[in-house]
């Protein structure tokens, strides 16, 4: 297939090897991926906005192995913006940032499959506007496991007077994830989420686990809080996974749980697009929710003991 051109947000992006197939088990071409990104454009961006992106290319597709990129290649275009984070030995990790459909679609035609942004905003950085809680099942733990593990987080978080939202993360799990007010770092915010996920650990010692290595996890739900951290990403919801159906990162409505057709992997790049031209994005309004944690760090003490 020749290279075409398109022009987006006043940028030419040149698409190579459109006809390169990325996801041999269902025949899905970087075309498609390409398409998908495109026209979801209006609903992935918001959630992108401003924030430090991780990407995860796949240059060969999923028959090989995928890698991780944080620091942006001089070969990038001038035009897509970067934002210099100083780490802490003092180099300097040049972060992409996808604030509009020109910078999506030329990484997805870089091969981008996944975009796994910061919690927290370039304004504010060290301060997240999300907590999140990455339900991974490990062993033979089956889907209704995670279910029943989201809606206990629920529980406490109803109990704490905090709102929560759940989503598919296309791959195995779910995330649970509570919009913050930018007022508390990502330390505190990380040691509340890991005293809640280390209370319903003792609840539950035999379904649950805050286990780090998943060598000793068994057959228990990881309830994972450490990934809210200044250094750590979560996958962006409606985003693609590097999985071999091209599964999708979707928000759901909590009652969607109930649903014991329902995995994680249940939306894929095919079926997506009906679910976003029917409800459109659900979670559109999701700010609006945003709380202060200074009433729950103060009432997690009478929870927890």
């Amino acid at each position: 297939m020749k290279s075409r051109i398109i022009r987006l947000d006043r940028h030419s992006i040149t698409l190579t090897h459109e006809d390169k197939v990325l996801f041999p088990k269902v025949g899905l071409t970087k075309r498609d991926l390409i398409e998908y990104y495109r026209y979801i454009s209006p609903v992935i961006l918001p959630y992108l906005y401003n924030r430090p992106l991780s990407l995860y290319r796949f240059v060969s597709g999923l028959g090989s192995k995928g890698f991780f990129q944080k620091d942006t290649p001089a070969y990038f275009p001038s035009w897509i913006r970067r934002v210099p984070i100083e780490k802490s030995d003092g180099t300097t990790t040049n972060y992409v940032l996808a604030n509009n459909a020109a910078t999506l679609i030329y990484l997805a035609n870089q091969d981008t499959i996944e975009f796994h942004p910061s919690l927290s905003r370039i304004d504010k950085l060290h301060y997240p506007d999300r907590m999140i809680f990455d339900l991974d099942p490990a062993g033979k733990s089956v889907f209704a496991l995670v279910v029943w593990t989201a809606w206990l987080i629920k529980d406490v978080l109803d109990t704490l007077k905090l709102p929560s939202f759940v989503m598919t993360t296309g791959s195995r799990g779910l995330h649970v994830l509570v919009p913050l007010k930018r007022r508390h770092t990502f330390d505190q915010v990380r040691e509340f989420a890991k005293k809640i996920a280390g209370h319903l650990v003792v609840q539950h010692p035999t379904k649950l686990t805050n286990e780090m290595r998943i060598a000793n996890r068994g057959n228990r739900i990881f309830i994972d809080a450490f990934r809210n951290g200044l250094k750590q990403t979560a996958i962006v919801p409606y985003c693609v996974r590097a999985r071999p159906y091209a599964s999708v990162a979707m928000p759901l409505h909590w009652h969607e749980l109930e649903d014991k057709k329902l995995t994680s992997d249940y939306y894929t790049i095919q079926t997506a697009p009906k679910r976003i031209d029917k409800l459109g994005d659900i979670w559109a309004d999701i700010q609006k929710e945003a709380v202060s944690l200074s009433y729950a760090i103060k009432q997690i003490s009478f929870l927890c003991y």
